[in-house]
């Protein structure tokens, strides 16, 4: 059981809280109650937010790919980067990374992550004896760190748009449709061993990555699991899909597939109004990663015609270059204000802005990842996070600023407990397999220092 001096429900701010969890699932919520013996104290509690979109074997990559080359850096010379980084990962160093972002994650405030899983074949393409290795790896990460998880293998079938042949550095991912459906098959199957919560979803990578016959072909796989895909991410992809399929990106998805609620159109970031309109009215979560998106040069997300048409949007670390949840929500809010050189500009009408981002993309990620959380409330899983109101960075604030405090003056450092489906996996602002966990990193950035 959870007891909080202040807990955020539906409803708003609420006093001496106590929550009790059965199953993984918040059972009852007691207002004005009393602390009873055995209950887990905490400051203030929060409905904990999903990441939506993680790459996690490029956490290892962080601090490696800041060097400038002759000519112009682009997310483009960084992909070939990563190319030549993964070709040298195992399956061991794989997991051991995940373990690390997946604790990494939970300290910061995630109670789950969607992990856009692309990495399923050995060096050089080869196929693992068991096709789901890597996926499997994943699993066992997740099952360390206790983290909820929605596991999305990925469709990787083309090198670039107009079906090119992949490339030495994608000879990792590639899969025909057929293949495809065998590791989703056998990746849900490895599921079925971890807690009831997971999920497995699908990812055809991008329309660059995929043809329309494939993408149609691959979408029953899904099986009313969620669909991820990258969108408009960059000029480069646009051009290169307007000039294959006649049509832009989000364009020739809103015409051609049955894009809406269980779909999660990642970036999302180079679109015409009309496109953020009609994206946005199709239901799908725009899945937004603020700081990769800057640390790659990607330009910024239109947040204001997004909201303004009623889109559902979540956040996610991406590349991991830095897992922070609280720099995810003012990277989000700033990039906006960078661009249109204003203020408070991540929210409809006039109100908090810290409270808007907060709770659209707790809203918004439950949704993407197909999780019954992202709020306080009977029935929802128990996905929920503790800060200390005590920090100096949120100690002076009124109920109404306490999100704001969160969003722009806070570090993580406040996440005092989190629970992923009522797992109690960070306690006292650490995570309960902290100490394994990083001897196992330890062990595998060895193996990388010389990797680029």
């Amino acid at each position: 059981m959870i007891f909080a001096q202040r807990a955020l429900l539906p409803q708003g701010w609420a006093e001496n809280v106590r929550i009790t969890v059965a199953d993984g699932h918040i059972s009852a919520i007691s207002v004005g109650a009393k602390a009873q013996a055995g209950d887990v104290l905490v400051s203030a509690l929060l409905p904990a937010l999903a990441n939506l979109h993680s790459h996690a074997f490029q956490r290892a990559m962080a601090g490696m790919t800041e060097h400038r080359i002759a000519g112009r850096d682009s997310f483009w010379t960084w992909r070939d980067l990563m190319y030549r980084f993964l070709d040298r990962l195992t399956p061991e160093q794989m997991q051991a990374i995940a373990a690390l972002v997946f604790m990494e994650m939970q300290e910061a405030g995630y109670a789950s992550v969607g992990e856009f899983h692309y990495v399923h074949h050995q060096p050089g393409g080869a196929v693992y004896a068991d096709i789901a290795e890597l996926s499997g790896r994943i699993f066992a990460a997740a099952d360390l760190t206790g983290i909820g998880l929605t596991h999305l293998p990925v469709l990787y079938s083309y090198g670039g748009a107009g079906e090119q042949p992949l490339a030495a550095g994608q000879l990792r991912f590639g899969n025909d449709v057929d293949r495809f459906a065998r590791l989703v098959e056998a990746a849900r199957a490895l599921a079925r061993a971890l807690p009831s919560d997971t999920r497995v979803g699908i990812a055809p990578h991008s329309l660059r990555a995929t043809n329309p016959g494939d993408l149609l072909r691959a979408l029953p796989i899904a099986a009313g699991n969620p669909v991820h895909i990258h969108v408009a991410e960059q000029p480069k992809e646009v051009a290169d899909i307007s000039a294959w399929l006649g049509a832009r990106p989000v364009e020739w998805l809103l015409a051609n597939t049955p894009i809406g609620a269980d779909w999660c159109a990642i970036h999302a970031t180079h679109m015409t109004e009309d496109e953020t309109v009609r994206l946005a009215q199709s239901g799908a979560v725009a899945g937004l990663c603020p700081i990769t998106e800057a640390n790659l040069g990607d330009g910024p997300f239109n947040g204001p015609g997004w909201l303004a048409a009623g889109g559902a949007f979540g956040i996610g670390s991406d590349s991991n270059v830095r897992i922070s949840l609280t720099e995810e929500l003012r990277t989000l809010e700033y990039s906006q204000r960078l661009r249109d050189i204003a203020r408070n500009v991540m929210v409809v009408g006039e109100g908090s802005v810290g409270q808007a981002i907060y709770l659209g993309a707790a809203k918004g990620g439950a949704q993407a990842l197909g999780r019954k959380s992202g709020a306080i409330a009977l029935g929802m899983l128990a996905d929920v996070v503790a800060i200390d109101l005590s920090h100096p960075s949120l100690c002076a604030l009124r109920n109404d600023q306490i999100l704001d405090g969160l969003a722009f003056a806070a570090s993580d450092a406040v996440i005092t407990d989190l629970w992923s489906a009522g797992r109690h996996q960070v306690r006292g602002g650490r995570h309960i397999q902290r100490d394994q966990i990083i001897a196992g990193w330890r062990v595998t950035v060895q193996g990388l220092v010389d990797a680029l």
